[in-house]
């Protein structure tokens, strides 16, 4: 396994809509082995592949390990079935803007549906941060930032502070 570099915004490679994965082979199971040390190095909880420059729809996270217990999750070619009418603003950061923490608004829960390493289709109900944090890292598949979530006014506030 290896840490990679993660890319900061505003390279052009977190704004581009990712590919499909298709088959789960070797090759996907190292990325995805890398991108779960990359993660825990960083140190964060999600991580999504155009953050280290490959273009795949496929994004890990674990967002209890901060808390002593690990519980990795690889999301490959995942989708989101559905969303709760209910939403909640809260603060997210982003291991490709370091530094910036900035109110989103996200679903409170979602239904994911994602292919594992093991090749077949898994499909959970998430709540709360599992639910933020899996719609965040699923925005970077589709070239969207926490930047592109916020008020226009937010977006310069937080930018000023990124640029300094």
């Amino acid at each position: 396994m290896a840490v990679l570099p993660i890319l900061r915004w505003p390279d052009v490679r977190l704004a581009t809509r990712c590919l499909p994965v298709g088959t789960v082979d070797e090759e996907v199971g190292r990325l995805a082995a890398d991108m779960l040390e990359t993660m825990y190095a960083a140190p964060g909880r999600g991580l999504a592949a155009p953050q280290v420059g490959v273009l795949r729809r496929i994004f890990v996270m674990d967002t209890t390990w901060k808390e002593g217990t690990r519980s990795p999750r690889v999301c490959i070619d995942p989708d989101i079935l559905w969303m709760s009418e209910t939403r909640a603003e809260g603060p997210e950061g982003c291991l490709s803007i370091p530094g910036v923490t900035m109110q989103v608004r996200r679903a409170q829960a979602i239904r994911l549906r994602w292919t594992g390493l093991d090749g077949r289709l898994h499909e959970q109900e998430l709540h709360d941060f599992e639910a933020v944090c899996a719609q965040h890292e699923f925005d970077h598949l589709d070239g969207i930032v926490i930047f592109d979530r916020i008020s226009p006014e937010a977006r310069a506030r937080a930018l000023a502070e990124y640029e300094t």
